[in-house]
């Protein structure tokens, strides 16, 4: 068979759209230039260009999270793949699926100026390392990097050595399709010990993380099955939206009466999450109590908390195999729900308001009349900052991947750029993306202008106290003058027009009127300045 001869620039640019990569975000330089240019020339595929290499990176991960897609970002080479760090570490951190293209250095030039060992810089962050080994293996080695992103979990480098680029070499079609074998369910032993801790149990609770969110219905089956409660991790807010005895979030950021049921639970059945301190509450909200956690990964079970049996297993079918079994040994159910007051169960206490100064507005407030007046059917993003965890409480979604956090890395300006990523992916639907101030000014002012650009139906709600957060209160926590967390910020509406957008404030109530108007008439990005004051923004919950 004759085989049609490519530039290798080219044969990537085939290779991406062979793989279905519809959507592609990056910066061009000199290495991947003629490459993205040849991409953008082919049908029913766009080219969205960052301002910032780093934002590339993290329009990607918010495209994977609400797609369920690899993500596909590009970069050129020296700086522009260490402008990445932060983006790519907070990825391999949250475990999101992604593909860097970057370019390289020729490798006959050692003393090339931007030269520098990224498969050195790649395991620094986390990722995984995959070379573009020769010009006629350029198909076949940027299908291995989506592979692997795909199983692994995890952000992959592939490396494009810029001196490959012009030369000629056969193209073949290549695809490495993630094999889908059939889940695995325990039997022997282990099953049976599993299965007599749940049987057993007089106040079992199903917990769910980011790892079974595809397992809603069997998950709701067997807790109803067992009239137990239901809850998640914070990767998985929204999965049992709507069922009476959903307690929603775990952990730090329970309510009190969800907090109260969990510390009253004697078994805790962990179907596709990590069990991290904040969803254990530092281990105490655990203790003493029986903890089988099921997982496909088998490198999860045991990270933090050590359970009394594990599943190595499929959530859905491991929901639906325990249902059989408690059905064959008619196991009656626990009761434990008919303790509950459903009404309750997912209420938060609104925390005491201290004097503030003029021209603010109460954050809790403030953040629950957004929750009605937002649009129902939005995807909420999250930058960090000591007023995430009030909205991660107060501000629902409807399922979990319209919800994504940025704080695996725990740094703060993330937020808007994963936003990007995430509306191109789903334009149909809006996106709510809360930020601090001085997240918005690190990350979120470069690339508004981009979301202008690409037209996004994106709100950004600045909850600007004209301070850093967690400094303030370190500095307020020790009788110390906080001025040096302090900031006095220019206008964010104001800039936020005059990067295209539109902006409004909300500084008392009688502005609620205006901002519910603009919400109702956007077109294009929408900037809402929440001003607030420092000494009145809760604590985060952890």
């Amino acid at each position: 068979m004759q085989l049609t001869k490519l530039k290798v620039y080219e044969a990537l640019a085939r290779s991406l759209s062979d793989n279905a990569v519809t959507d592609l975000f990056g910066l061009i330089g000199d290495a991947n230039l003629f490459m993205v240019d040849s991409y953008q020339k082919q049908p029913g595929v766009q080219f969205v260009p960052a301002v910032h290499e780093g934002s590339a990176v993290l329009m990607a991960h918010g495209y994977a999270e609400v797609t369920g897609k690899v993500g596909v970002a590009t970069v050129t080479h020296g700086p522009a793949v260490t402008n990445c760090t932060t983006a790519l570490t907070n990825a391999a951190r949250a475990k999101v699926g992604l593909v860097l293209m970057t370019g390289d250095t020729p490798a006959a030039d050692p003393e090339h100026l931007q030269n520098t060992d990224q498969a050195a810089f790649a395991e620094l962050c986390g990722a995984g390392f995959e070379p573009l080994r020769r010009p006629d293996t350029a198909a076949q080695d940027f299908a291995r990097a989506l592979y692997r992103a795909r199983v692994e979990s995890r952000p992959i480098v592939f490396n494009m050595p810029a001196d490959f680029m012009w030369q000629d070499a056969p193209y073949q079609k290549a695809i490495h399709p993630v094999f889908d074998a059939s889940a695995y369910i325990p039997e022997g032993d282990v099953l049976d010990q599993a299965i007599g801790m749940i049987a057993s149990a007089k106040r079992p609770i199903i917990l769910a993380g980011r790892g079974a969110i595809e397992a809603e219905a069997p998950l709701i089956k067997l807790a109803d099955r067992l009239e137990a409660p239901l809850a998640t991790t914070l990767k998985a807010k929204g999965l049992f939206k709507g069922h009476p005895y959903s307690i929603d979030l775990c952990g730090t950021l329970s309510t009190p009466a969800g907090y109260e049921v969990i510390a009253k639970s004697d078994c805790i059945v962990a179907f596709g999450a990590s069990l991290t301190e904040w969803t254990t509450d530092h281990g105490k909200l655990f203790d003493g109590k029986r903890v089988v956690q099921i997982d496909t990964d088998g490198t999860a079970i045991g990270q933090t908390i050590h359970p009394d049996a594990a599943l190595i297993a499929d959530a859905a079918l491991t929901a639906e195999n325990i249902v059989y079994w408690l059905d064959e040994a008619e196991i009656p159910p626990s009761g434990f729900c008919r303790e509950l007051d459903a009404d309750t169960l997912r209420s938060y206490e609104r925390p005491r308001s201290g004097e503030r100064s003029a021209d603010t507005v109460n954050y809790v407030e403030a953040i629950e009349w957004l929750e009605t007046v937002l649009p129902q059917n939005r995807i909420l993003t999250t930058d960090g900052g000591r007023f995430m965890t009030e909205v991660w409480c107060r501000v629902g979604v409807e399922k979990p991947r319209n919800f994504i956090d940025t704080t695996g890395f725990g740094s703060i300006g993330l937020g808007l750029q994963v936003a990007i990523g995430a509306a191109v992916a789903k334009p149909e639907q809006p996106v709510a993306m809360f930020t601090g101030d001085g997240g918005f000014m690190m990350g979120g002012l470069a690339e508004f202008n981009t979301a202008v650009r690409l037209g996004l139906d994106l709100i950004v709600v600045v909850c600007n106290d004209a301070a850093y957060g967690a400094e303030h209160i370190q500095f307020v926590d020790k009788n110390m003058d906080p001025k040096l967390s302090q900031f006095d910020w220019p206008s964010f509406a104001e800039v936020a027009v005059s990067l295209g957008g539109r902006g409004v404030d909300l500084r008392t109530p009688d502005d609620s009127a205006k901002v519910e108007q603009a919400i109702r008439d956007r077109r294009g990005p929408l900037l809402i300045d929440l001003h607030l004051d420092p000494n009145d923004v809760p604590r985060m919950r952890v």
